[in-house]
Parts: C-alpha cells; structure tokens; sequence
C-alpha cells in the first residue's frame, strides 16, 4: 500500500521513519511506495502549548488530502508528539490513519512490563502518553527535572539534532526513573529521542514508541 507521511516535526524524526521503512522494506524485497508532506514543527508546537488539538488535526487533515491525491491509502504521523490531536484526525481525515498509541500500548503487553519511565515532551509525559497507558503503571521525572526534560527534548527536536549536555539529561534521568522509581524500561515517548540513544548502552532497556509505529506502518506498507 501507498503510505502517505506527515514530516517534518522534527526533520530527525521524519528521516528515522523513512529509513526504518525502507530497511525494512529492502528486508522483505517489497517496493515501498510512500509520499511525505511538511508540517511545521513550530506550528505544532503553538498548537500543543495552547492545548488545541482540533487547530493542529485540521492542519493534519489538509496534509493527509495532498497525499491521498498522490495515491496514498493510509497516512501516518511521524511523530509522538504530535499524536496529542490524533483523535481529532482520525474523525476528519481523508484517509485512514495509522495510529501509534494502540501499537505502544501491544508491546507493552507482549513484554510483560509492569512500570515503565516515560520521557518525552511535558504532554506526553504528564498525559502519560496521552492517557494510554493503562496496562502498567507509569513513572516521570518530577519537578525541575521534567522541565529539563521537555526543554532539552523540544530543542533537540527542533533541531534535528543532539548535544551532549542533552544526552546526559536523558540517560541521568533514565538512570534514575530505574534505580529510585523501579521502572522496568524506559519508554522513548519523543520520537526524535533515538538521537540521544543511537550506540550507546544507557544501561537500562528502552521501549522505543517511534521503532514500533515505523513497524506497524510496515506492516500495512507491505501487505
């Protein structure tokens, strides 16, 4: 199937999308066809900040119509932070929309896992990934230490790229969400977080939220 892609928030992110389907694509010796329209990252952000989500799915839904005239069947957000409208475009997209919280929510079942620390914007940690998590019990950095987390995780995203004062916020905080709050695994809420993860062992397992939709995505790419 045509896969239709909404990029850009953040340009990082939309490339670990496109590179993971095509691995995975290349695997199998199935062609991809896909086609990936811009949204802007800032504009997401105004949205999120002044909690309007049906702002944000309206400009989703514009996307989605460019990329069902180019012969897409489905469409996809790269992007965890922007799945806080994702209710709101599923009920006024052109297309159907391949929706990454339910596939969260399955690994965590399929690994057994308990607790998990969450990492990623402030929506999607104190939402605790928008109100999904209702299998396990979830944990986040408290206090100044999640808004060392956001602003370090929006600027990264931002960006398209990672530093290392960023890099030790993330593995520090995921240290310390698994030593003093028991979590079992730290969930990457952020898409963009696998630029702060790629080769290096933080020494704690992760639960990559971006890797899980580009496989289900596949999925139905493939089928």
């Amino acid at each position: 199937m045509h896969i239709g892609l909404i990029g850009g928030i953040g340009p990082a992110a939309t490339d670990f999308y496109y590179r993971g389907l095509i691995d995975r694509h290349v695997a199998s010796g199935i062609p991809l066809e896909a086609t990936i329209c811009h949204a802007d990252v800032r504009e997401m952000s105004r949205n999120m900040n002044e909690r309007n989500p049906a702002r944000q799915a309206e400009v989703f839904a514009r996307l989605v119509g460019r990329m069902k005239a180019a012969g897409a069947g489905a469409a996809a957000i790269t992007s965890m932070g922007g799945h806080f409208c994702v209710n709101e475009l599923i009920a006024i997209s052109p297309l159907p929309v391949l929706n990454a919280i339910p596939e969260v929510g399955a690994e965590i079942r399929r690994r057994g896992l308990k607790r998990i620390g969450i990492m990623g914007t402030r929506t999607v940690m104190e939402s605790r990934l928008y109100g999904s998590l209702t299998s396990v019990e979830a944990v986040l950095p408290e206090g100044d230490a999640l808004d060392q987390v956001h602003t370090a995780y929006v600027t990264m995203a931002t960006a398209g790229r990672v530093n290392d004062a960023q890099r030790q916020i993330f593995v520090e905080q995921g240290q310390k969400l698994c030593r003093e709050r028991g979590a079992e695994a730290i969930m990457l809420g952020g898409t963009d977080l696998f630029l702060a993860f790629e080769g290096i062992d933080p020494g704690f397992p992760l639960l990559d939220c971006a890797d899980i939709h580009v496989s289900a995505i596949y999925r139905t790419s493939a089928g």
